[in-house]
């Protein structure tokens, strides 16, 4: 294999996240908006197949189903040399706008669910021996943003404990509360034990951040029950035990590729710190994205 690779051709823009933007399977760099700089993202669903289907997901031509089996040399070739030109090379200067030139973390994230890859656990150690070979320390996270549907198994409990050490952080995503019924926003059918019981586990072996995103469906932002049932769940984890290092709150920033997609609306600035305070009354840290 070639030793080096082109990242990007373009500026950064926080509203793309292509994950084809390097010409790579595997591996992309954003500019991130939750993250406050540049990710080197993981993409472990190149088949574009995810177990959710989430209304305002961005993957265009999204189908059920999980990760494929993963190239393990290309990943961890892609994703070398994608340090080598963050860290040692001119990528900066040359496709990030100034302020945000920050090398924030590696992130386990793409175009589905990365835990149903059945490589994941051999991905994890991919990583931990990039990070050691370039030097990486505490100022680079391992993040993992996921849905949290396999976090309670044992090979990825495993894992998310390797993370733990790698600088790891799960964003665990929780947009509305289930009730055992098909989810409107996520299209999948959840009870809310099950998320309780998957989030706690997460929490207890990695640091974890719940991640929500909030938007108007056909005019209509989320009810206050369902406010009230969100912060509730968010509340009964810490009671659990959950170990929560706080909310990842945001808004639309991509455009929808789903059928949905025109019935989605931005939730108002106003609304969404409003919001935050009822978070943050809950002893939580809310890093808010409107």
């Amino acid at each position: 294999m070639a030793e080096t690779i082109q990242l990007v051709t373009e500026t950064l823009d926080v509203n793309d996240h292509r994950r084809d933007i390097a010409g790579l399977r595997y591996v992309y760099p954003v500019v991130s908006r939750r993250a406050g700089g540049v990710s080197l993202g993981i993409n472990l669903n190149p088949n574009n197949a995810c177990n959710w289907r989430c209304i305002y997901c961005q993957v265009p031509d999204l189908v059920r189903g999980n990760a494929p089996a993963i190239d393990l040399e290309l990943l961890q070739h892609e994703l070398h040399s994608a340090l080598q030109a963050l860290l040692h090379g001119d990528f900066m200067q040359r496709h990030v706008p100034e302020g945000v030139r920050r090398f924030n973390d590696i992130a386990l994230s793409g175009n589905g669910e990365p835990t149903t890859s059945h490589e994941f656990s051999d991905v994890i150690r991919i990583i931990a021996a990039s990070r050691a070979s370039f030097g990486l320390d505490e100022s680079v996270k391992t993040v993992l943003i996921t849905n949290g549907s396999q976090l309670h198994k044992p090979v990825i409990q495993a894992s998310l404990s390797e993370m733990s050490n790698l600088n790891g952080e799960v964003w665990y995503k929780l947009d509305r509360v289930p009730d055992g019924t098909l989810s409107v926003v996520n299209q999948v059918a959840l009870t809310r034990s099950a998320v309780l019981r998957h989030l706690i586990a997460a929490s207890q072996v990695c640091r974890t951040w719940v991640q929500t995103c909030m938007f108007e469906l056909d005019g209509w932002l989320p009810s206050e029950q369902e406010i009230t049932d969100y912060l509730e769940l968010v509340q009964a984890a810490k009671v659990a035990g959950g170990k929560l290092e706080g909310v990842l709150l945001y808004g639309l920033a991509r455009a929808s590729t789903q059928p949905e997609a025109p019935r989605l609306g931005r939730a108002p600035e106003a609304w969404m710190r409003s919001l935050a305070q009822r978070i943050e009354s809950l002893g939580l840290a809310v890093r808010l994205s409107p």
